[in-house]
């Protein structure tokens, strides 16, 4: 039976953080690690959604008596969700699957391309973390398995593989190609060795191989960007930032520095929005201003404006919901996807991983996000992989990819003391950072 945590107060602005704070510049060296004593907790009933209203309880109470019916399809069109809209006719939608939680896994089929040949060397690999987790030796029998799938499947794609690579970065594509097909070998060895514990750092190797050659079949951008938008910054890519978050008053974890992936193709507005933001330095020395058990959000300057005043214009910039489906050629932007009919299309972006990072913005306008963001922390009910009550609603542009676990133990008045960004500056077009002022 499905168990639904139900919490209950109000709030003027839902999920626009009310807590302001002040920000200032500051830099620092990036350890390369979190420290910590021992894994990272959190416990739930310790924890106050402070930010759900009555609207919210009604919605969650409803979804639950048709999860726990099996209910096909709720009547709840006069019940509004807690992120904004009518919920979902279609509680199957909310419950399909199998999903794809791995962040890095999202990344690599969230990139613009089809490559059938390179997708079924992916997937056994990535099937890998599946079979180690079954107890024993077994377990490398599985692996095995995989591997031989994996390998026939690169054999006989090589040559749509080698196709499929933008012809700039074929003798790179070559290179990483040679470079799997060794690793590859190497696992097998390992796995004859029976050294499980070697197995799992040696796939992530693999699968990088496996995604920076998905990278390689990016032959530039897409897709034009509509002309309203079009002189925003906007990332034509992906860039890597790292965030240096100060953990106050936690004896387990001191500093953690977590890596986020934002994705410009699918997102190019709200992920260009951000990194102009970061080289800005906005965010430097901001304190994290909501941690619920739910999510941790932050963004929300000192005084009274919830986002980013352009010094330039004098007025808070705000960016388009943008929003990214699966087998659409560009995004869509301003409505969500109930707005727009799709209710069963899944996004490309979906908020599957912890460590979803999307914007904040007001519930009731769309438009409206400015620098206010967010990381969801955990899965529920209401918030199932491939299908929820957040996917088509916020626009999500990144995934944390190293030390998300971490994020759980964030609480309001933990410091970011720095975001910087790692790679991928030069695909920031119309950069505003460097207007004087």
């Amino acid at each position: 039976m499905a168990t639904l945590l139900f919490c209950c107060s109000s709030s003027p602005k839902p999920y626009l953080s009310s807590t302001t704070t002040g920000f200032r510049s500051r830099r620092a060296t990036l350890p390369t690690c979190c420290s910590s004593t021992k894994p990272p907790q959190f416990n739930l009933q310790d924890k106050k959604l402070s930010k759900f209203g009555l609207k919210e309880c009604a919605f969650s109470i409803a979804l639950a008596i048709g999860l726990v019916t099996s209910a096909v399809e709720l009547n709840l069109s006069a019940i509004a969700s807690p992120f904004g809209g009518p919920v979902l006719p279609d509680v199957s939608v909310l419950i399909s699957g199998p999903p794809i939680k791995d962040p890095n896994a999202l990344l690599r089929y969230a990139l613009p391309i089809d490559n059938k040949a390179i997708r079924e060397v992916q997937k056994p690999l990535e099937d890998i973390t599946d079979s180690l987790k079954v107890s024993g030796v077994k377990s490398l029998d599985l692996v095995e398995r995989n591997l031989r799938q994996a390998s026939r499947s690169l054999a006989q794609g090589k040559t749509m593989i080698l196709s499929g690579i933008a012809e700039s970065k074929k003798e790179h594509g070559k290179e990483l190609l040679d470079k799997l097909e060794n690793g590859m070998d190497e696992l097998q060895n390992i796995v004859e060795e029976r050294n499980r514990d070697a197995v799992a750092p040696k796939q992530k190797e693999l699968l990088q191989y496996v995604g920076s050659v998905e990278e390689d079949m990016v032959d530039g951008f897409p897709y034009e960007i509509p002309e309203e938008y079009s002189n925003m910054p906007i990332l034509k890519g992906r860039a890597i930032v790292d965030m240096k978050v100060k953990v106050k008053d936690n004896p387990n974890v001191q500093d953690c520095v977590f890596r986020i992936v934002l994705d410009g193709y699918n997102a190019p507005v709200t992920a260009g929005n951000f990194v102009d933001l970061v080289e800005r330095h906005f965010y430097d020395g901001m304190e994290i201003q909501r941690a619920d058990g739910f999510v941790v959000q932050t963004g929300d300057p000192d005084g009274p404006a919830d986002g980013f005043i352009d010094p330039s214009t004098e007025k808070i910039r705000t960016i388009p919901l943008e929003i990214m489906v699966l087998g659409a050629k560009a995004p869509e932007y301003g409505s969500t996807l109930e707005e727009l009919g799709l209710y069963k299309s899944q996004t490309r972006l979906p908020f599957n991983a912890f460590g979803t990072m999307a914007m904040a913005r007001d519930e009731f306008a769309n438009n409206s996000a400015s620098s206010q963001v967010f990381w969801l922390l955990k899965e529920s009910e209401l918030t199932p992989s491939n299908a929820n009550i957040l996917d088509g609603r916020y626009a999500v542009f990144g995934y944390v990819t190293e030390n998300e676990d971490y994020l759980a133990d964030l609480k309001v008045g933990d410091v970011i003391e720095s975001i910087q960004v790692v790679s991928g500056l030069d695909n920031l077009v119309n950069p505003t950072y460097k207007i004087a002022g």
